[in-house]
């Protein structure tokens, strides 16, 4: 067990190891809070928040009056982003939700005039201080949450329209791409850098998954056809339980994807 852990995240280490060599299999009880407390040196409430970790992680499923169970793996989706995804007549991330059998919604709080600092006004090829509407998301499949966001859309471009307002107006929930085209302004490309990162004790709360764990963050930003940066997003995606997958069109015309 690594040193500089807290007990318990050294104990959920060595219980997960444990697990993944087969020393207990699914269904299978583990040695009572007392006994594996006593194995490890600690005291019950560590042992308690090392299980209680575990089985936010989907490994071990307690049960109430009987002790703790190895659980079978939980089901990890796939979350395919496509350049497909952005033309359907509903919010892509609806669409997405809608192709798993799933009820895609979302909760959102926008705030407009917002000044932008120096990272976003870089992505938005704005000056630090102009003024934006930024809009953060909570999304969520058949009411449990999945995804946040945090999106910025510089108001020189949509202050003095309908949509200022992403979730406001007649293009409320269609998605960035819609709303820009009902005012004139055609998105051509996305572009999007995804990267691994540990949850933050907010977006824990917000995901239902612990201080640490495993995300991925997407940094996204729209494009219109003379390539003008007109919104740019921070996306979040808990690594638990979703796998992102990128779908790369191939020129038919026989040019050669790299």
């Amino acid at each position: 067990m690594a040193a500089g852990q807290p007990p318990y995240l050294r104990v959920a280490d060595d219980l997960r190891r444990r697990i993944g060599a087969g020393e207990w299999t699914v269904g299978e009880r583990l040695p009572s809070r007392a006994q594996l407390a006593l194995d490890y040196g600690v005291g019950p409430n560590v042992l308690q928040k090392a299980q209680e970790r575990l089985i936010i992680e989907g490994l071990l499923e307690g049960r109430a009056g009987s002790g703790t169970d190895v659980r079978a793996p939980r089901e990890r989706l796939r979350m395919v982003r496509s350049r497909h995804r952005e033309w359907r007549q509903d919010s892509p991330f609806r669409s997405d939700m809608n192709e798993q059998g799933r009820r895609g919604s979302w909760e959102s709080h926008s705030e407009a005039r917002v000044p932008a600092p120096e990272p976003i006004a870089q992505r938005l090829a704005i000056e630090p201080g102009d003024l934006c509407v930024r809009t953060v998301y909570e999304f969520l499949a058949d009411g449990q949450p999945v995804q946040l966001s945090e999106s910025w859309e510089p108001m020189a471009i949509t202050g003095d329209t309908p949509v200022v307002l992403p979730e406001l107006g007649p293009f409320a929930g269609r998605g960035v791409v819609e709303r820009m085209r009902s005012i004139g302004v055609v998105i051509e490309t996305a572009v999007e850098i995804p990267r691994p990162a540990r949850a933050t004790q907010a977006q824990a709360n917000l995901l239902g998954i612990s201080l640490g764990d495993l995300v991925t963050e997407i940094e996204r930003t729209y494009f219109d056809t003379e390539g003008r940066p007109v919104e740019t997003a921070n996306i979040v995606v808990p690594d638990v339980r979703w796998e992102i997958a990128y779908e790369i069109p191939i020129d038919r015309q026989g040019g050669t994807a790299v």
